[in-house]
């Protein structure tokens, strides 16, 4: 098939989540087209994609429904990929190539930060924006058509965040305004929500031997994208919405997911447990964060989000995946400024929409010293 994707990005998470689904998708007769990967730093995923041409398994584990999910995929969307640093020539000629059609990326979350040492002479830049801005001009100045850019950075209004970051670039780069105006309007902008749990390398797998690439997921994934108005949807996926407004799943997720993770880790350090799983199976916390979710949390989000007490049981299964070791100091890192996000407004909605201060998030956040 086509390389029709070019995907900066070549981490566990986008290779446990978009690049299999384009895979199934294909599988389907979808005809999405191939994957080419960028990497921006090292090059030892891409020499061993190379060398696995392409191919690698995702272990998907957990529970689902009730029952114990442990199963390989092989997935074979990706062609190839590239190191930035020494096969920049390579990205842009797939930039001209007039079969792309789709950028995806997912970079860390300094990833828009601007490099002061960029310019439109580097090649490549050192930033993403600034990689992604060369590639949109190469493919200007090639006369070929816009593109579809799907970010997966976990960023409320990603694309446009992004956008706004491009075009603020060009203008101090001093592009034309022609190539300008053909990036923002000819290329669609399409911001998402992306919720999996990808773990990274197995300890030990009977397939780690043939295939460093493995990697292992959860069952549960959501790919919230946003439809653009006049451009076809890029695939159809059981995991995938296309949705006019990705911000109520962004205050779902946010609000329960994350809320319950910051409202349960003191409570769980305090009796002992150092992981969310064994935190929600103990005898006392299991139903102490069920009762903060349903009485506190879910009823300030009906009518905003989508089915938020579906959501809120499949968050408690995920909670308790036998296969997944959440430590509860990774939730602590930046914990003031999380509840500032995740359980304040939460506190203050209660009180808005029912009149009165919700016990359990009143005592969780004087508890936290709020």
């Amino acid at each position: 098939m086509n390389e029709t994707v070019l995907q900066f990005g070549s981490g566990k998470f986008l290779r446990a989540f978009a690049d299999l689904f384009i895979h199934h998708a294909n599988q389907q007769g979808q005809g999405i087209g191939q994957v080419v990967i960028v990497q921006s730093t090292g090059g030892d995923r891409a020499q061993e994609l190379a060398r696995l041409g392409g191919k690698y398994h995702v272990v998907v584990r957990g529970l689902e429904n009730g029952k114990v999910v442990d199963t390989v995929e092989s997935c074979q969307s990706v062609s190839r990929a590239l190191v930035a640093n020494s096969q920049w020539d390579e990205v842009l000629q797939v930039a001209r190539s007039p079969h792309l059609k789709t950028i995806l990326s997912n970079t860390t979350e300094s990833g828009y930060d601007l490099n002061p040492a960029d310019t439109a002479a580097c090649a490549p830049p050192k930033s993403f924006p600034a990689k992604l801005l060369a590639v949109l001009r190469e493919r200007f100045q090639a006369g070929q058509p816009g593109l579809m850019i799907i970010p997966c950075e976990l960023r409320e209004n990603n694309a446009r965040l992004l956008r706004e970051i491009l075009v603020k670039l060009a203008g101090e780069w001093k592009l034309p305004r022609d190539f300008i105006t053909w990036m923002e309007k000819n290329c669609s902008w399409h911001c998402t929500l992306v919720d999996r749990i990808v773990t990274g390398t197995p300890d030990n797998h009977p397939l780690l031997a043939s295939d460093p690439m493995l990697t292992v997921c959860e069952p549960y994934a959501l790919f919230v994208i946003e439809e653009v108005p006049g451009v076809k949807r890029w695939m159809e996926h059981p995991a995938i919405t296309w949705t006019s407004d990705v911000l109520p799943f962004f205050l779902r997720k946010v609000r329960i997911l994350n809320g319950g993770h910051s409202a349960l880790v003191h409570k769980a350090m305090a009796k002992g447990h150092t992981i969310v799983r064994d935190s929600v199976n103990d005898a006392e916390l299991g139903p102490w964060v069920e009762k903060l979710l349903f009485s506190e949390i879910v009823p300030i989000l009906q009518g905003r989000c989508v089915d938020p007490e579906g959501f809120a049981r499949q968050v408690l299964e995920r909670f308790k995946n036998p296969f997944i070791d959440h430590k509860l100091t990774d939730i602590l890192v930046n914990h003031k400024n999380k509840i500032k996000v995740r359980l304040i407004p939460s506190l203050e909605d209660y009180k808005g929409k029912f009149g009165q201060t919700p016990a359990i998030l009143d005592a969780v956040l004087r508890e936290h010293g709020n």
